[in-house]
């Protein structure tokens, strides 16, 4: 039996997988950490952090599982998407990584479309450029830290370093690339005269390969830190929502993803470069070389039920939140969140939009405001779910992914304000499923994602459906939750 190694480079932790050749999850490790936030639109990570979790959940895994870890074949990742980590010609980093949750670059996205062209730029990289966005904040460090910009030799995705660190050789994937929105999705490559235009050093920019490529192998240093055998393939991994997306077998069309983590995504596998004219969702190259990916990305998920769980209520639980949230009915007794507390990408890409709870009255109490938080996360889904239907997008099925699909309350919700059956993965951590499973084809296990995913992916006999009763409420309260952002988006500006 051959096993395979899955890491998940996410934004609160780091979690490692180790997966038989069968499918079987043989353990998990997870090590969290937390955004630094100097100042209130900045979003930054100590990447040195990151790689020391990184160890500590390998090392763990080793520790537990001796046997299975001697007979790893294979390693690869998912990795949180856009965020801008930059190395020296040392191979040391510069600064702290600029996540996909930073907000400050804003004036830059402006002038990068005033050299570029709006038009000439989105049409190549098939997305509106967002705050957080590997191609934003490097303009801001250009603006803003010449110093720091003079050192580059590589900008690379939070996840790539990682790597970098076990095998000792820099370059990227697809998906993180496009995700970087300096990218020519269509072609899979850089988008090499938009760079030009922008006076970036082209050399920067590393080499991209395919998800499944192989990267390296684990070196000499990664083998002493972590106890992994050293010469282990590594594969270059993705994206999470790319790898969300394996790990549940949306490897074709037909079938969407519902993520709920800690930011949220409605995302589904096609096989050329489906976009949205107007630039609401966001079309990334997805794992091998005829699939992209098209999401709409909302960037408040989980971490607004943290926000109210630690900051507003001071409760000591997620499933002591989500049972008092069922007592209350659907439609929380017309309460409703708008979940904007880091601004939002779809549909409206603001970073200066702002959370809400419209409707507030003296008969509501901390359930209802429970309540309506995981409906206005479950609502903002259903904005980009009715983008896809307006592009045409024909899908049978959708799976529940990451925290919303771990929960009888927000598997019920997704239903019900979806108007559609959910199904579930028998595994809980789809990325590093997503990973291993990548790995696995690297090392020459499977021939293909579709032969891999087939034979490894597993879904659970209940499937959820909706029940009609309670989408009369939701469908008058997502009436309400569609207006609230237009008739304020002038005073979040303010």
């Amino acid at each position: 039996m051959n096993y395979y190694l899955g890491v998940d480079v996410g934004t609160s932790s780091v979690k490692s997988l180790l997966m038989d050749s069968e499918g079987k999850t043989v353990g998990t490790s997870q090590i969290g950490y937390d955004i630094i936030k100097e100042k209130l639109q900045y979003a930054e990570q100590d990447m040195e952090k990151l790689w020391e979790a990184t160890k500590e959940t390998i090392t763990d895994l080793v520790k537990r599982y001796p046997e299975e870890s001697a007979k790893i074949h294979g390693i690869s990742y998912s990795g949180q998407m856009h965020g801008l980590v930059m190395i020296g010609a040392d191979g040391k980093l510069i600064r702290n990584a600029i996540i996909w949750a930073d907000q400050r670059s804003e004036k830059e996205i402006q002038k990068i479309y005033d050299i570029t062209g709006k038009d000439t730029y989105r049409g190549t990289v098939l997305n509106s450029l967002s705050t957080g966005f590997l191609i934003s904040s490097l303009m801001w460090v250009k603006e803003h830290e010449a110093e720091n910009f003079e050192k580059i030799r590589y900008v690379v995705f939070p996840k790539d370093y990682i790597r970098y660190k076990m095998c000792g050789e820099i370059g990227t994937d697809m998906s993180d690339a496009s995700s970087g929105a300096i990218f020519d999705t269509k072609k899979r490559d850089w988008a090499w005269k938009l760079i030009e235009k922008l006076q970036m050093p082209k050399e920067i920019f590393p080499e991209c390969h395919e998800a499944y490529e192989a990267a390296g192998t684990v070196n000499k240093e990664c083998a002493e830190q972590t106890g992994l055998k050293e010469g282990i393939k590594i594969a270059y991994g993705g994206g999470d929502t790319l790898m969300q997306g394996v790990g549940n077998g949306i490897i074709r069309p037909g079938v969407l993803a519902a993520n709920i983590g800690t930011s949220c995504q409605i995302s589904g596998g096609f096989n050329e470069p489906l976009y949205d004219k107007k630039f609401r969702t966001n079309t990334f190259c997805h794992v091998k070389e005829d699939l992209w990916m098209l999401m709409g990305a909302h960037l408040s998920g989980g971490v607004a039920l943290k926000w109210l769980m630690n900051n507003i209520l001071e409760m000591g639980s997620y499933d002591e939140m989500t049972s008092l949230a069922a007592t209350v009915p659907a439609g929380s007794e017309g309460l409703v969140f708008l979940p904007y507390l880091s601004g939002e990408r779809t549909p409206y890409n603001d970073p200066n939009a702002k959370g809400i709870y419209f409707g507030m009255t003296l008969k509501h109490e901390r359930a209802h405001m429970i309540r309506s938080t995981m409906e206005g996360i479950v609502f903002g889904l259903r904005t980009s779910i009715e983008i896809f239907k307006d592009l045409g997008i024909e899908y049978h099925k959708i799976i529940a992914s990451g925290g919303g699909a771990r929960g009888k309350l927000f598997l019920e919700m997704q239903a019900d304000i979806f108007d559609c059956e959910i199904y579930t993965n028998q595994g809980n951590e789809q990325a590093c499923i997503g990973a291993a499973i990548t790995a696995a084809i690297a090392a020459g296990e499977f021939g293909s994602y579709e032969e891999a995913c087939d034979k490894l992916v597993r879904m659970k006999d209940t499937i959820v459906t909706p029940n009609h009763e309670n989408q009369k409420y939701y469908e008058e309260q997502f009436a309400i939750f569609r207006e609230l952002y237009g008739h304020n988006a002038d005073l979040f500006r303010l």
